[in-house]
């Protein structure tokens, strides 16, 4: 492919893109490879570079812009190298013409910089949000250890006792080491949310809202493969994948329950573990993880795109989502068992508000310090920015249940 023709490929696909967030489609990720898989023509290096093309132009883009000639024109003004590119030759886009729509700048769309802004994310903390991720790994310690695994390129040690940073875009995926289960791919904020559970050997652990396992993974490995820890979701697909991925890692001790919406709290009771637990028992669980369902604008850097389909009906259906799933957990937790609370955002709503509405409709429970190296104290919790911690954005609390 020409580099016009780059440009142009890359116009379809924004097309695509912008149309489905405006009608909660496919997300960036699935439209791009479902495009090259249609045109096995192009190869590696056009492909690499076309989707660098889409995200830069997504990320150039504040609000929705009107079509992806719009978004590249947009991401025009700030790269030099993308006007004259607008040629019309061969399968480039055509030149430009006086007065054509361009996508404006921004961080996201006018409302949503307003609400970041309440939550005190303005200025470099927000540009930092549409930064690239660098690539983090949880070395699996059920099967591996830091200091002796050798891997093909040398990772930077990070505070977290088992995480790795690796350059965006490494292909860990091809590595052995991945194929066999001693490392998984985890951001280093998620790892230290992890830790915040104060998981340990023997007890007795709940992952709320477990999707593919990631955390429930990381918990298992801290627990020593010993105690009970069951991995719960609504998600057929998602929770179908952790399976295979806890045999990968050696994690026996996991336990995976599909659950109906609006029947959580009676379906997890059906669980051996906790089968004798009644509404007015004095036994439960002693730690439940709530890795809640959120707008996600902590990972931006990942799916800047995501801006782009939020709205203030979506952040107040989180919110009672949350709230509601906070309500179970404490009514699978034994008295001083503990809540530990995570959303990859960074909208107080979805965060610091969740756990103060909470604590005053639920007299008796405390929120527990987290001595954290990383993060600053937000409300009853702690929050990690990218700006100031090198991590995807996350709120992280912990509550103590009363005795």
């Amino acid at each position: 492919m020409t580099p016009s023709a780059r440009v142009q490929a890359a116009i379809d696909l924004l097309d695509a893109i912008i149309g489905a967030a405006r009608n909660n489609g496919a997300p960036a990720d699935r439209l791009i490879a479902d495009y090259f898989r249609e045109r096995r023509y192009a190869g590696s290096k056009d492909r690499r570079a076309v989707r660098e093309l889409v995200y830069a132009a997504i990320r150039a883009c504040g609000p929705v812009p009107e079509s992806g000639r719009a978004a590249m024109l947009r991401l025009g003004q700030v790269d030099p190298q993308i006007l004259p590119l607008f040629d019309g030759e061969g399968h480039g886009p055509m030149p430009v013409e006086p007065d054509e729509p361009v996508g404006e700048g921004g961080i996201a769309p006018d409302w949503l910089v307003t609400r970041l802004s309440k939550s005190d994310i303005w200025g470099d903390e927000a540009e930092a949000m549409l930064g690239r991720a660098p690539l983090d790994l949880r070395i699996n310690s059920l099967k591996a250890d830091r200091t002796m695994l050798e891997l093909p390129v040398a990772g930077e040690l990070l505070a977290a006792p088992d995480a790795l940073r690796f350059s965006a875009g490494t292909q860990v995926e091809q590595w052995d080491a991945f194929k066999s289960g001693l490392i998984e791919v985890q951001d280093h904020g998620s790892q230290w949310a992890c830790h915040a559970v104060g998981a340990k050997p023997g007890e007795t652990i709940i992952d709320l809202c477990a999707g593919a396992g990631g955390k429930t993974l990381a918990l298992a490995a801290m627990m020593e493969n010993k105690g009970r820890l069951l991995a719960t979701d609504t998600d057929r697909g998602r929770l179908s994948r952790l399976r295979p991925r806890a045999e990968g890692a050696g994690a026996g001790i996991v336990e995976t329950l599909l659950l109906n919406p609006g029947k959580e709290l009676e379906m997890i009771r059906s669980w051996p573990a906790l089968s004798d637990v009644g509404a007015d028992d004095h036994t439960g669980v002693d730690a439940v993880l709530i890795d809640a369902p959120c707008s996600g604008t902590g990972t931006w850097r990942r799916n800047p795109e995501a801006r782009w389909r939020l709205d203030d009906k979506q952040l107040a259906r989180f919110a009672d989502i949350q709230s509601r799933l906070l309500d179970i957990a404490a009514k699978l937790v034994r008295p001083g068992g503990r809540i530990t609370y995570v959303t990859c955002s960074l909208l107080d709503e979805e965060g610091r508000g969740r756990i103060q509405s909470f604590l005053a409709t639920h007299p008796g429970w405390e929120p527990i310090p987290l001595d954290l190296p990383i993060g600053r104290i937000r409300g009853h919790g702690t929050r990690l920015t990218p700006f100031h911690d090198g991590t995807d954005g996350f709120f992280i609390a912990s509550l103590a249940s009363p005795c």
